[in-house]
């Protein structure tokens, strides 16, 4: 066969892979911050292979950009909150969980979490309220004909969504507290012997009374710690759809679930077919760094550079903390390459630049890079292992605690605490991470497993979206389990009837045995008597 016919038999394909050969209608229910960053580099992906991508957004937003030249279109909606208020709502939840909660108790903690997730549900709630009335958008949305919708359901709605436009869904998350949505919407089995809930900060790997307290944990968020008020949610969902029904009935509807992690920061563990783990979709090959910066990196010599952000949420830290921090980078030999906002540090050393923006990705991939200091987003710790980096890990809220625990158990960095480190605690940690061999090793090996897939985490991502959109759906990879109550699932019912059997065996043979023993008695009696 000619190469032009080998090609054109090609192209045929591909353009069949949607019937008229046009590309697909995407639907997108977006989170802000981090999370956005995550799901844009599968909207950008989505757009160069020919899919139409609609984000939709509120008129108060924060994050959600995209560059110039991109296709990516925004349907935006009026909100019922300003931007002043979400953005007091995110960084006064930000305040509390980095210092207020991790002076409180355990159980006050959790109360304190729950108090704050549960603002954040509310201002959920009021988006989608703000959706779902809105007739003239949802005339609009209906006409539009999408082919699926891809979300991150950390913002409930995009599953009444498709429910209401009997649309196909694709969840794209990192995990919700306590992995309770993965389990009980997704139907993912999560054995609590070996498989740590999330935010327990535990590893995979526990004693008897680890157990114990993982157990504690699994039992907590189960029936104690409700994630956003499910009640209020299952309310609407039945306003909504005029029929009585759930948050969790309608999530398990989701056809795909992309997890934001994979097997070289997270711990195995059962997964099911219509799961698959993209962690690190978003990390590519670094690029040249801009003059100034290269020329700093360069003078750095044989020590290298420390490369250390606390992520986009966080933007001034007290002076207190600011000082604390520029005063141990100052003692060790690196150059250090700092984002931060604010007033610069009294305590700050000459080896220290602060930037209110660096290319992170594009640092961590240069070969002079010797440490990453991070709060230990998920975004930020795949750049890292994607270019083999060890870590010095400062988580602050939210899932970096979990990460940060992994990452620390997989041997690829160590831990500081952002309200209790001094000065001498950060340099110890640079000096441990630079001058063991092991953390770099660790590092690089998790590198080499991240990059030993035989299709990009990326590219799994997006065959997944198509993939749902050629099947129209993918109820063919969802299991049973959503078919069976909690007692079922657990075959409590069977137990239960062989139970039954077993006693009512029990019944019979003693009855059995009493009455042989009786007759027999009876027996020895009347010979006596004879």
């Amino acid at each position: 066969m000619s190469v032009k016919m080998t090609a054109a038999l090609l192209l045929l394909q591909l353009s069949g892979l949607f019937g008229s050969g046009n590309g697909g209608n995407v639907l997108v229910w977006p989170m802000e911050y981090s999370h956005w960053l995550n799901l844009r580099a599968i909207l950008d992906e989505l757009v160069k292979k020919g899919h139409e991508v609609t984000v939709l957004i509120p008129s108060a937003s924060l994050s959600y950009e995209v560059e110039d030249t991109s296709a990516i279109e925004f349907e935006t909606y009026p909100s019922s909150y300003s931007t002043a208020d979400v953005e007091k709502l995110f960084m006064e939840s930000i305040r509390k969980q980095i210092n207020e909660m991790p002076k409180k108790s355990f159980w006050r903690y959790f109360l304190m979490l729950q108090e704050v997730v549960w603002l954040y549900s509310d201002y959920f709630e009021s988006l989608c309220k703000d959706v779902v009335f809105n007739k003239e958008l949802m005339t609009k949305l209906q006409t539009s004909s999408f082919d699926v919708i891809l979300a991150d359901p950390f913002i409930p709605c995009s599953d009444l969504l498709a429910e209401i436009l009997k649309t196909p869904l694709v969840f794209s998350l990192r995990f919700f507290p306590g992995s309770t949505y993965e389990k009980y919407s997704g139907g993912l089995p999560l054995p609590p012997s070996y498989v740590p809930p999330a935010m327990s900060e535990m590893g995979d790997q526990m004693t008897f009374m680890e157990r114990v307290q993982n157990v504690l944990y699994v039992l907590f968020f189960d029936f104690w710690f409700q994630t956003f008020n499910e009640k209020k949610w299952n309310q609407l969902y039945t306003e909504v759809l005029g029929r009585p029904t759930t948050l969790l009935e309608i999530m398990g509807k989701a056809d795909i679930w992309l997890i934001r992690t994979y097997w070289d920061l997270e711990f195995p563990h059962p997964v099911l077919p219509n799961f698959d783990f993209v962690g690190g979709l978003h990390c590519r090959p670094a690029k040249p760094l801009p003059k100034e910066i290269e020329d700093f990196v360069q003078s750095s010599g044989e020590h290298g550079v420390v490369v250390f952000s606390l992520g986009s949420m966080v933007g001034n830290l007290t002076e207190e903390r600011a000082n604390v921090i520029a005063a141990g980078l100052a003692q060790i030999p690196q150059k250090v390459l700092w984002r931060f906002e604010g007033k610069k540090p009294d305590t700050l050393g000459s080896n220290t630049r602060l930037y209110k923006w660096i290319p992170q990705n594009d640092l961590l991939g240069h070969p002079k890079t010797r440490v990453f200091i991070t709060h230990g987003g998920t975004n930020g710790l795949y750049e890292a292992i994607f270019h083999g980096i060890p870590m010095i890990g400062i988580p602050l809220f939210g899932d970096q605690f979990d990460n940060v625990v992994h990452m620390k158990i997989k041997g690829a960095g160590v831990r500081l605490d952002f309200l209790t480190m001094s000065s001498t605690d950060l340099f110890n940690a640079v000096k441990t991470v630079t001058t063991d061999p092991s953390y770099k090793e660790n590092a690089m090996r998790l590198s080499r497993i991240h990059h030993d897939q035989p299709v990009k985490p990326l590219d799994r991502a997006v065959f997944w979206v198509e993939y749902v959109m050629r099947n129209k759906g993918a109820k063919h990879l969802r299991v049973a389990a959503h078919d069976l109550t909690w007692f079922q699932y657990h075959s409590l019912d069977v137990l239960g009837f062989l139970l039954a059997c077993v006693v009512t065996v029990i019944f019979i043979i003693t009855k059995c045995c009493l009455f042989c023993c009786q007759k027999f008695a009876k027996g020895g009696k009347k010979k006596k008597r004879e």
